[in-house]
């Protein structure tokens, strides 16, 4: 006999701006019981002195994380130059410090080489896996942490304020993979003076924005009057970027039996990629267009 799940099949998304001194999953478990959900995630790590957009799956909208994982993102973050810390922000002490401060030309002089497809190697205090362990618990057993450097994309970079010349406050548009830290750390030393990251807030994650964004502080209101669920998004609100297909009832139910069906319309065998199939506005699949079929990958039970 199948152990039957705690909590409650919730389905959907819900766009959380993280409070400062939480993990991500320290976040996702609150949201969890916050919704007495069966199931959660969330797509994209922020750290605990980082604030902002928190994607959070629930039910179902677990199958689709990996397409706002793998979403543009934006930041705001503020630079304290004068000083490289080990975890490239005020969370540990300066390990390097220097005299000299950034005038505001010379840091538009730089810039361009943080924008478009860089190197970068991510900080030592960092989720990534280096032989099954994470990055940030080597470094704080005090091991040395050695990591490959990998090419990020960074969009756009530009100075959003410098409210005194210790002090600088970035926007940054970035690809997967991108640590802010990094970019902090890596114009302190091009700039001759170190840097590092004192204050992160990130603005958006894939097509998710501050606009649909909700505190804890509201949720736990609102799970107070049973309207908790105002705030969660379509399961489809991660798949803005990919391309719908509308399918009749018997093709939904074929595409729910793990068949691939045919897609129908004047524009139809020309379509490939990546799509996701809806039927009278219910979500059904997730799949691949080929040859005119579309073959599923990911089946969605949203009773």
């Amino acid at each position: 006999m199948a152990r039957r799940k705690k909590g409650a099949p919730v389905h959907g998304w819900l766009v959380l701006d993280k409070p400062l001194d939480m993990t991500s999953t320290q976040a996702v478990a609150v949201v969890k019981r916050l919704f007495n959900a069966q199931k959660a995630g969330h797509a994209g790590t922020l750290d605990p002195l980082a604030t902002g957009i928190l994607p959070i799956a629930l039910g179902e909208a677990t199958k689709t994380m990996s397409f706002a994982v793998d979403g543009a993102k934006a930041y705001r973050f503020a630079v304290r130059w004068g000083a490289e810390t080990p975890t490239d922000d005020a969370e540990s002490a300066p390990s390097r410090t220097a005299p000299v401060r950034p005038t505001l030309p010379e840091i538009e002089d730089v810039l361009p080489r943080f924008i478009g497809d860089i190197s970068q190697v991510p900080p030592a205090f960092s989720a990534i896996k280096i032989d099954g362990n994470r990055a940030y618990d080597l470094a704080r057993d005090g091991e040395t942490v050695v990591i490959e450097a990998r090419t990020v994309t960074i969009d756009a970079l530009h100075i959003a304020d410098m409210p005194d010349s210790d002090t600088t406050v970035f926007e940054a548009e970035c690809g997967k993979g991108t640590y802010v830290r990094a970019i902090a750390r890596d114009m302190g030393r091009e700039l001759g003076c170190y840097g590092h990251v004192v204050g992160l807030r990130r603005t958006r994650v894939g097509t998710f924005t501050e606009a649909v964004a909700v505190t804890l502080d509201e949720l736990r209101g609102l799970a107070e009057t049973g309207d908790v669920g105002q705030h969660l998004l379509p399961v489809e609100s991660a798949l803005a970027d990919i391309f719908g297909v509308d399918v009749s009832s018997s093709d939904a139910a074929s595409l729910s039996r793990g068949q691939a069906v045919l897609i129908r319309g004047r524009d139809a065998p020309v379509l490939t990629g990546i799509a996701y199939a809806t039927c009278k506005g219910r979500l059904i699949a997730l799949g691949e267009i080929e040859k005119g079929a579309l073959r599923p990958t990911r089946v969605f039970n949203l009773d």
